[in-house]
């Protein structure tokens, strides 16, 4: 099915348009609707302003085409503007805006911002039919007017850097304002490493504490004040112990975070000058203060609020594309990995309670607390287990975070920890030693692997691995790793019956950036390397843009899996991206040329793709290079980038930093309660295949997945799952790139790919 009977199907009957209105939030977003509005051939308006834009009219309410939106992913902010409005509070103003749609035959509205700006939609919307009828009272419209646009329909979409609306898991803003968080972060601990100092943050959230818990447990903070928690009577005293403790144990660092609207038990503000006072005259601590204000706000989107703003651009023209006059008002919200609309109205009624009793929120608190927070080892339980941790395969950023979890978890629930050095290849050769508290303090925000890792699988060595566990006398292993630890523990798995050492607790932890690891829709590394590869992208198009008729060739990583690929090209606004999952041939690659060819006649003389580096065997980098190079002649030049290691190191992202927190600290609790299951009469002995298991997230769920029950979903060969959920991104990158090509609208709204032969599903696609 095509634009052309998306078009026939839903809007040749009211011929109107859809109006963008947008409120703090990202520019992707307003890209998505501008594009896939033009696609089902509607007409698309900016609303400059916000909602005073909408009152004023004239040059504030402007017709927008295709070219409008092109190089605004990257930028921070709205380029249309957003700004608070009185008047639009008061009827007369809406009257007026009512005047000024009507005008230009706008009866759809989506709109992007906060609970405020989503609530005064729906008002607007239940007055519509009213304002309509005293417009005509009075003249300015005609009773034709009235009949032919007697309704309005809203979409809305959330735009907040706080996180604090009810329904959705992530608001758009949110991931790049802990980015910006953890930037500012990573370059105060080195100075305060430097200087031995402390240091007091303030973030902002308003009534919300998300982005100081998250942060805090995205850099290892030594305490945190929200709002939703004040601290028990006495924190004071309980501060200033732990931060004596920390120096005592030579740590030279201390970060204390401050929400904004953080309060005590007696509803009394707890600022972040009142923390530095306390610090000073408790303690004689050199302490500094930083406020990070709007710096939360700005700089460049990251490549995860990209994809979710351009997803939620998408599904909010469908949403209205399928509005009726009976239909709620919606809002397009995130669930897992999938899109969904959900009432507004019941969503911003939800907002407060939401706030005290989100159960994502309570898990991260206690997540937190378990981590940063050491009993006394006369305190702690005595199990006499002793629980090894190893990565397995490439680095992938946020391992070190899952090691620090799982070491610290460990403790508290009473094991002794050890590490393993340099995979199973080090396990081999007895490079095991163990590990305490203290030993991965600041861990988080290393990346690669400080523990060492190899891509050695354990059949080999088998014999010696064994030997190292009996010596050891090791009862748990946790195998942090890619596609390499998950075949490693199939193989273990496979020899218990041959060695008795393996009749243990293991738990396999997806890490890598390919994002190639089946039983799990993300993998830690992945948010980082896709970071990575964005922003490599970013300083290429400008480049393109600077010089003018150039297309570059972008190699990424990923084996046969295209993840990064495919969403570095939704992330990047890319023209096209090759991957192994999805077969193409001579014909693709020239169409692809002229497409290019097309677009540089237009205002945007640049080009963007992306290759996977095993989409085709004969179809390689330097092939496409050298095809896109002679067809392009005369009209465009080309250049090619291989990304390389490059996309494996630097600092994890803060997604890849909690993931890997939670999801080890979760893995390193269902140790703890198999072991105590499968010990009897003073042995750990487990050969059930549900004690070798793979914890991966589903959806928005963690679940834990024998490792023998995951080989029918998987790919030996080439080393992915069968099914991919992202795969149904691929046409959102086409029809934003203007590609024509062909899509299927259920009755629920879903887009898909026709080729692809997707079931369909009740609510929108996935990311």
């Amino acid at each position: 099915i095509d634009a052309d009977h998306l078009y026939k199907k839903y809007w040749i009957t009211y011929n109107n348009g859809i109006l963008l209105f947008f409120s703090p939030g990202m520019n992707a977003a307003v890209r998505a609707v501008v594009r896939m509005g033009i696609y089902v051939k509607a007409k698309v308006y900016f609303v400059y302003e916000g909602y005073q834009g909408m009152v004023d009219g004239g040059d504030n309410i402007v017709e927008v085409s295709w070219e409008s939106v092109s190089s605004i992913l990257q930028v921070g902010g709205t380029v249309i503007g957003s700004a608070r409005c009185k008047s639009f509070r008061t009827r007369e103003g809406r009257l007026q805006a009512a005047y000024n749609l009507v005008q230009r035959g706008i009866t759809n509205l989506c709109v992007i911002g906060g609970d405020g700006s989503l609530t005064g939609a729906n008002l607007f919307r239940e007055e519509w039919s009213g304002l309509l009828e005293e417009l005509a009272q009075k003249g300015k419209i005609d009773e034709e007017a009235v009949k032919k646009y007697a309704y309005l329909n809203i979409v809305g979409m959330v735009g907040s850097i706080d996180n604090d609306f009810c329904g959705t898991d992530m608001t758009i803003g949110t991931d790049s304002a802990l980015h910006r968080i953890i930037e500012v972060v990573d370059a105060i601990m080195t100075t305060a490493q430097s200087h031995q100092r402390t240091f007091v943050l303030e973030v902002m959230g308003r009534h919300c504490g998300y982005l100081a818990l998250v942060s805090a447990l995205a850099c290892g903070a030594d305490w945190v004040f929200i709002p939703e928690y004040p601290p028990e009577e006495g924190w004071e005293d309980s501060m200033c112990v732990k931060l004596s403790e920390n120096r005592a144990r030579k740590k030279r660092l201390n970060i204390i975070i401050v929400a904004e609207g953080a309060i005590d038990c007696h509803n009394k503000p707890i600022t972040s000058e009142k923390v530095k006072d306390l610090v000073v005259q408790r303690l004689g601590f050199d302490t500094r203060v930083t406020i990070l204000g709007h710096v939360q706000r700005g700089g460049t989107p990251s490549a995860f609020d990209r994809i979710l703003a351009s997803r939620m651009g998408v599904e909010a023209v469908l949403a209205l594309l399928e509005a009726t006059p009976a239909t709620p008002a919606c809002v397009v919200s995130l669930s897992g990995n999938q899109a969904v609309r959900l009432p507004l109205m019941e969503c911003v009624q939800m907002v407060s309670f939401w706030q005290k009793a989100n159960l994502y929120f309570e898990n991260n608190l206690n997540t937190y607390k378990l981590l940063s927070h050491k009993k006394p080892d006369a305190e702690l339980p005595k199990t006499n287990f002793n629980v090894a941790v190893l990565n397995v395969g490439a680095p992938a950023a946020g391992m070190n975070a899952a090691v620090r979890a799982a070491v610290r978890v460990g403790i508290t629930e009473g094991h002794k920890m050890f590490a393993v050095i340099d995979g199973f290849e080090g396990f081999a050769r007895g490079k095991i030693k163990e590990i305490s508290w203290g030993d991965v303090g600041g861990w988080t925000g290393q990346g690669g692997s400080i523990l060492g890792t190899k891509r050695t699988l354990p059949a080999k060595y088998l014999e010696k691995i064994a030997d190292q566990m009996r010596t050891n006398n090791i009862n748990a292993l946790m195998v942090i790793g890619g596609f390499e630890a998950y075949e490693s523990c199939l193989q273990l798995h496979e020899a218990r019956s041959r060695f008795e050492e393996f009749c243990v607790p293991i738990c396999v932890l997806p890490a890598t950036i390919s994002n190639n690891v089946p039983g799990t829709d993300f993998s830690i590394g992945a948010d980082t390397a896709l970071n990575a590869i964005v922003e490599t992208c970013d300083r290429i198009k400008q480049s393109a843009s600077g010089t003018k008729r150039r297309v570059f060739i972008i190699e990424t990583m990923g084996g046969y899996c295209g993840y990064l690929a495919n969403m570095g090209a939704l992330a990047a606004g890319a023209d096209a991206a090759y991957i192994f999952e999805e077969q193409f041939d001579i014909r693709e690659l020239q169409a692809n040329v002229e497409h290019l060819t097309e677009k540089m006649k237009t205002s945007i003389q640049r080009g963007l793709v992306l290759r996977n580096e095993n989409c085709n065997e004969n179809y390689t980098t330097d092939f496409i290079y050298q095809l896109y190079s002679e067809e392009g002649k005369g009209v465009f030049d080309c250049r090619k980038n291989v990304l390389g290691h490059m996309q494996q190191g630097g600092a994890p992202s803060p997604f890849d930093r909690n993931f890997g927190t939670k999801i080890s600290a979760k893995a390193m609790q269902w140790i703890s309660k198999k072991l105590k299951e499968t010990y009897r009469k003073g042995k750990v002995f487990a050969n059930t295949d549900d004690s070798v298991c793979l914890l991966g997230m589903r959806r928005r769920n963690l679940v834990f997945q024998p490792v023998a029950e995951l080989k029918t979903e998987t790919d030996f060969v080439h080393r992915i799952p069968k099914e991919q959920w992202w795969l149904k991104l691929r046409p959102l990158m086409k029809i934003l790139a203007k590609y024509k090509t062909s899509y299927d609208v259920s009755d629920s709204g879903q887009l898909e790919h026709v080729a692809m032969h997707s079931p369909k599903e009740a609510e929108t696609g996935a990311i």
